[in-house]
């Protein structure tokens, strides 16, 4: 399979593709492709015969809203149906995990944020009591206690907010084999807690 360069109205999104940037996070996207247009001759889109999108959708979405008028591609010719429905979804899973120790020590945060990686961990306490200062308290009532000890509380976070706490919360699981996630969500405070000794 060749790379090749065509007119960027030629690519057809995928309407049935389930992975979306949205706002801020798509902002960032349209930022680093004005650029830093190279990173596309690096990871072109891949496209099926009909010229669909198989993988890069949002980065095509995000070519559009940069003016680009010619965008490389990848024809993936010899898939079947399955293995095109297969690699849509294989190429948005995110197998790895940062290791955020070295990205604190090595990488300057402030770009790291400005090229789209989400580096809520390093944030000081000042920030997040400005956080905690906007938050107004709901509860009138002492909360209920279960027989196992547990006290149950309502969370209400913006969609996409919840949607990174619940997939960092399972990669915590996962890497500690926690069955529960309220140990990996305890797990997250220890760490928070022994960062800031």
């Amino acid at each position: 399979m060749k790379t090749e360069k065509v007119a960027i109205g030629k690519i057809k999104p995928n309407t049935n593709n389930p992975r979306i940037i949205k706002d801020d996070k798509f902002q960032k996207l349209v930022k680093s492709i004005q650029e830093f247009p190279e990173m596309l001759l690096i990871r072109p889109i891949v496209v099926n015969d009909e010229m669909i999108v198989l993988g890069g959708n949002m980065r095509l979405k995000a070519c559009q809203e940069a003016g680009i008028k010619e965008i490389p591609i990848i024809k993936a010719s010899n898939l079947t149906e399955e293995q095109q429905k297969e690699f849509i979804i294989k190429d948005n899973v995110g197998f790895g995990e940062w290791d955020w120790e070295n990205l604190a020590n090595e990488w300057d945060e402030t770009q790291l944020e400005d090229w789209g990686l989400d580096v809520w961990i390093n944030k000081g306490k000042d920030e997040l009591l400005e956080v905690e200062d906007e938050v107004e308290e709901t509860t009138t009532d002492a909360p209920k206690i279960t027989d196992e000890g547990y006290s149950l509380f309502e969370l209400v976070m913006l969609h996409e907010n919840k949607l990174t706490l619940l997939d960092l919360l399972n990669q915590v699981k996962r890497e500690f084999l926690f069955e529960k996630t309220e140990d990996a969500l305890m797990e997250l405070v220890r760490v928070y807690q022994n960062k800031n000794k």
